[in-house]
């Protein structure tokens, strides 16, 4: 399975589809747009979009800035725009997925209710910020967007984002409510003794 520095060659060819981008450009348009859902390191862009150039992908020209450096613009060519759709029409690799926060409360019995309580709390307001912003973005996206071609296909990213938020905010709700009722139960057991259906 391809990593996801791999697929990323992929991402700049799909945001190149959309317009001609500097390195700079492409950073700011995934960190808008696929940016929630799939980040890309500033210094591994230019990099990526030298040796795009260089497999015949993309192409770049030079734009003069007067009191700037100048701006190198790349643009998808046919075999670049051949390559990706090549690779949308590939099944989508599975995603090995890890969570350090589940690990931690898989772990809870040997932290403290307070210490798992705030991990919930610290997530959930991420994911509150997260449901915030996303709302944000349909609101305005009509206004911006709606004759756009690619529109609807942004549109079913967004949902799948808000629609996640929420799910892991009634998650939160539902296990801080959890953690609230072990907090009241007394003590019976220690870690080091107790049995499990992991370990003796």
């Amino acid at each position: 399975m391809m990593s996801k520095e791999n697929k990323s060659r992929y991402a700049l060819l799909g945001m190149l589809s959309l317009a001609p981008m500097s390195g700079y450009d492409l950073k700011k348009a995934t960190d808008e747009s696929i940016g929630y859902f799939w980040q890309e390191n500033y210094a591994q862009i230019y990099p990526m979009l030298k040796q795009l150039t260089k497999e015949g992908l993309t192409t770049s020209h030079v734009e003069e800035q007067e009191g700037k450096p100048d701006r190198h613009v790349y643009t998808l060519t046919d075999k670049g725009r051949e390559e990706l759709q090549r690779w949308l029409s590939e099944p989508a690799d599975y995603q090995v997925y890890r969570s350090e926060l589940l690990l931690k409360l898989f772990f809870g019995k040997q932290t403290s209710l307070p210490v798992s309580a705030e991990h919930i709390r610290q997530y959930r307001e991420r994911q509150v910020h997260l449901l915030h912003a996303i709302e944000g973005m349909e609101a305005d996206f009509p206004e911006r967007w709606n004759e756009n071609p690619n529109a609807p296909y942004w549109l079913i990213t967004m949902s799948y984002g808000r629609h996640n938020a929420q799910a892991s905010i009634a998650w939160c709700d539902e296990t801080l409510a959890a953690l609230e009722k072990l907090s009241e139960q007394p003590e019976t057991t220690t870690p080091n003794k107790e049995k499990t259906a992991y370990g003796n």
